[in-house]
């Protein structure tokens, strides 16, 4: 797709998958377009009703539980008329098994872990996936957790591989309370919570007579 001369560099979204361990960068997955919507829906964490005392109606547990879900639109069709290697060989199914893969345990621990317990020397339990991140420019990029998965193949080559796709995500970001304090996602929401923080400071209203009431009116001042 073509742009005008001198506009700005569009900010690619992308989801990042970083091993829990080592903090190593596993996979980038860059959306080949930017969704046009993204919806978010947030839950308060609040106490809840009839378990305190009417001095604690205004009180928070914690960050509000936020779930988001966006479309993504994979196609090679610009790939395929500059003749390019793996989109003539695969399609886009390499980077649908990109994302497929953010919700697989890793194939070599599954085969240590089976070896083991055939040998009776260990039992299986959940393995721990990568750390996952949605990228969504550069204010905010959060731990996220896939909770819906869904993909819509549209077009195929001669191969039977697709060529044209819609991958719709739904997304648990993930906070504070759900991780281990000194880890990386903790610490990358709380700079998020900050950074909305100045968000809001500069989406307030510095003269609340600019609403037309006097908030000392309201008060009872």
């Amino acid at each position: 797709m073509t742009t005008f001369p001198g506009s700005p560099k569009l900010f690619k979204g992308a989801i990042v998958a970083i091993d829990s361990t080592t903090n190593i960068v596993i996979s980038t997955i860059a959306f080949q377009y930017n969704p046009e919507t993204l919806s978010r829906t947030l839950q308060p964490q609040t106490v809840g009703e009839g378990q305190g005392a009417r001095s604690e109606a205004l009180r928070l547990e914690g960050a509000p539980v936020e779930s988001i879900k966006i479309d993504i639109e994979l196609d090679a069709t610009d790939q395929l008329e500059k003749v390019e290697d793996v989109a003539v060989q695969f399609g886009i199914y390499p980077q649908l098994s990109a994302l497929e893969t953010l919700i697989y345990p890793a194939s070599s621990t599954i085969e240590t872990n089976m070896g083991l317990a055939d040998r009776g020397m260990m039992e299986i339990i959940p393995m721990e996936a990568p750390m996952t991140l949605l990228v969504w420019g550069s204010k905010r990029v959060l731990p996220v957790r896939l909770t819906e998965f869904s993909i819509t193949e549209e077009a195929y080559d001669i191969n039977l591989n697709p060529i044209r796709a819609k991958v719709s995500l739904g997304l648990r970001v993930l906070n504070y309370g759900d991780l281990p304090w000194g880890q990386r996602g903790s610490r990358l929401f709380l700079a998020h919570h900050k950074a909305k923080e100045l968000m809001a400071i500069k989406g307030s209203i510095n003269n609340p007579a600019a609403i037309g009431v006097k908030i000392s009116n309201l008060l009872g001042g």
